[in-house]
This record gives C-alpha cells, structure tokens and sequence, in this order.
C-alpha cells in the first residue's frame, strides 16, 4: 500500500472513531502525518460533512461509518492540504478498498471527483452560516452569540487556529531568561509572553525529549492560563492544601513551586491512571505530594481531612476552552452535558468548601467559555452558602484569534466564621 494511501486510511479509521464511535481523539495512534489529516479533519468536519452531504443522493446516516470518514477525511485533504486534488482522489479510493469496503470505492471517486470541480461554491454557499463556516457546533454557536456577541466569532476563529506550546518556567531552579537561552542553544525559538511571569512561547512545537531541563523538571508544558492558577491560590509555607480534580498534575506541580516551602498537599482524581499520570509528574519534578483516589462528588469523600487552607479546584467541564487543542470536543460534546457538569461540579464545590478553614482561599476553575459551568455555578453556591463570600471579581480568559492563552475561568472564593 502506498504511503499515502495508508496515511489517509489510518486518518479515516481515527475520524470514523471520533465521529461514528464518540471516542476521544487522544486514541489516535499512528505517525505524526496520520495525527495531522485525523486531528485536521476533525477541525473542520463541520464544515466539511455538509459539503459532502450536499452530494449525496442518499442520508449520510445509512452509510458505512468507514465510507462517510473517507470522503471527510479526502476532502479535508483537497481544501486544506497541498497535495494535488486528483491524487486525494485516488488514495481515497485506495484507502476505501484498505478499509474493507471495496464494493463502495466506485461511489467514493465520483463523490470526490465532484467534491473536486464542486467545492469551492458549495462551501462558498455554506458559510453564510457562521456554525459551518466555523466548523462548531451550532449548539455552541448559539451559546456564544447569547453569552458573548461581542467577541463569539473571534472565538469560533480562534478555535480552528492552532494552539501554541507553551512551557512554564520553574523559577525556583532557573530563570526565563536563561531557559531561553538553553532552547536557544538547541536551536529551539522561544519568546516570554507578557504579562505571565514563568511563560516561554515556543515559535514550532517539539518533542518535549529536545527540551532543555525538561527531564529534570526546569520546564513543563503548560498553556499559559493555565499558568495563573498557582497565582490566584496564593499557597504559602506550613499550609494545607487540596489539588482536587489534579491529574495530570501540571497544577500540581506548580503550587508546590510557588509555595516557596514546604506544604502538606493532597492531590486528588477519582481515576486510577489519571491519578498515576500526577505521580509520574511529581517524579519528573522532584516534589511530593499525598495522592488519593476519591470521588469529590460523594459529600463524605474528605470527612477524614483536617481543613485546607488552600484549595482548588479545576472542575471537570465541557472544556469548550480549549477547542484549539482538541478539535474533537467538537464532534463529541452535546448541549446536555453541560447540566450535567454543571451538577458534578455544584457537587464537588460544595464537597470541597465543607473541608476549606475559616479564612481560607478556594479557587474554583474550569477550562470552558460558558456561564452555565463557571458563573452560574458559583453564583448559585454563593447563593446557598452562607459562610461563603467571593474575593474580587472573576476572571474569564476568553480563546480567541489574537489570544495568548487557551479559554479559562477563575474564581476565589473564602470562608466566613458562622454567626
């Protein structure tokens, strides 16, 4: 089989998966050119999928999954790709046969080939629909142009762009300056980004193995937003303190940083190997922590706890913030997981709060651009908890064509002594 005809086949197979299977695009296994076609098709499958269905003479739904991510995936490679229309055409067909599904490779070539001559108006008819032109969900669509019309199509735009790679600095073993130089010195192009202390932006992304002090924990990978949390929590020598929802442990680690001493630090995920990746971060680090495997959903999980001075929590949400970095939460987020998060994460809020001290900081957070996961939620527990009280005012990153950070949302909130 051609190499290219088994890229596209491998980049259907993963697309069908997400799109058919409602499975996470972290399973896509192949080379880096397979991830490239699979994670680009899925950008922009909600453009793509209408124009391919607008030359069909049957439903896409009594297709083959197989067959529909073919056309996808092709004509993902004829609008966004370099390579000559006719020979996308011909390793479809090629990768149509691979897939199992010989019999359909005649409709395959004269679906592209009209996709071919066709494309340019078809999508130019399309795209008076900001849902398609975007390649979002129009579900979404319609939440931003409520919640945020101002900027919702910058949003959307910026959601199709690809995302830097961020590092974060320890700053307790070197400087930004002189990570610079080391990348430098590897040939590696970075640049501080204003206003974030511990920030280097990389030009190109690289494999983390050629980062200069990345095996001995000088760096880590780490979008700059996320970044503030240990900021806005503030940990301090001597304190307790509650990483809840932890894994994969960046947070983790960098509160431990910037306690600057030593701090008795719980680190929680309700899943095992999500759990193991915060040990191995720790390790990559050298710092320590106490991990434990517990659902904060359950109001008993932390009964056994002695009061935190510090906690944060980085919900579970719809993670409609970092769209730009996983492409797939488009195809495999629904309008009715949001109530959903926004329980769990009303749960775990009031879980946590129980087992914060007196005068102490919570933060809550989470990567998603809705209000029903971030301000509606702790407006209702401010509502419901009177010892509650928030310290200052939010602060939502909103993702975006000129945004340096992914989308987050943060809020501090402490606890009051009951009258």
């Amino acid at each position: 089989m051609k190499e290219g005809t088994a890229a596209l086949a491998d980049a259907a197979r993963a697309v069908m998966r997400v799109a058919h299977e409602h499975r996470s695009a972290d399973d896509i296994e192949g080379s880096a050119a397979v991830r490239a076609i699979a994670l680009g098709t899925l950008r922009w499958y909600l453009r793509l999928e209408p124009a391919i269905g607008r030359l069909l003479t049957r439903p896409a739904g009594g297709m083959a999954p197989a067959v529909h991510a073919v056309l996808v995936t092709a004509a993902h490679q004829v609008v966004y790709s370099r390579n000559a229309p006719q020979g996308v055409v011909d390793a479809a067909v090629d990768a149509t046969r691979a897939l199992g599904a010989a019999r359909a490779s005649g409709f395959v070539n004269a679906v592209l080939r009209r996709f071919v001559r066709e494309h340019g108006e078809l999508l130019a008819r399309l795209d008076a629909d900001p849902a398609i032109r975007h390649a979002h969900p129009r579900w979404l669509v319609d939440a931003l142009c409520r919640e945020a019309p101002e900027r919702f199509e910058d949003i959307l735009a910026g959601g199709n762009l690809r995302a830097p790679m961020t590092l974060r600095v320890d700053l307790s073993r070197t400087t930004v300056a002189a990570a610079q130089a080391a990348c430098a010195a590897r040939g590696i192009e970075a640049r501080p980004l204003e206003g974030y202390e511990a920030a280097l932006v990389l030009e190109s992304p690289v494999a983390v193995e050629a980062l200069p002090g990345f095996a001995s924990g000088e760096l880590s990978v780490q979008d700059a937003g996320a970044q503030l949390a240990a900021t806005l929590l503030e940990p301090r020598p001597g304190m307790r303190v509650l990483d809840a929802c932890a894994a994969p442990g960046g947070k983790t680690g960098h509160l431990l940083e910037a306690a600057g001493g030593d701090i008795d630090l719980l680190a929680v995920d309700s899943d095992a190997a999500r759990l193991a990746q915060v040990a191995g971060n720790l390790q990559r680090l050298r710092r320590r922590a106490r991990l434990a495997r517990l659902d904060l959903r359950d109001p008993a999980s932390l009964a056994e706890e002695a009061p935190f001075d510090r906690i944060l929590i980085d919900a579970p949400c719809s993670a409609t913030g970092v769209i730009r970095r996983h492409p797939d939460i488009k195809l495999l987020r629904r309008p009715g997981d949001i109530p959903a998060f926004a329980r769990a994460q009303q749960a775990i809020l009031a879980t946590c709060f129980a087992r914060l001290a007196p005068g102490g900081r919570l933060l809550y957070a989470t990567c998603s651009v809705l209000a029903a996961e971030n301000g509606r939620v702790v407006e209702s527990f401010l509502a419901a908890t009177p010892t509650a009280r928030r310290i200052g005012e939010p602060r939502q990153l909103w993702p975006g064509v000129r945004a340096a950070t992914d989308g987050f949302h943060y809020a501090s909130l402490t606890k009051t002594t009951p009258t």
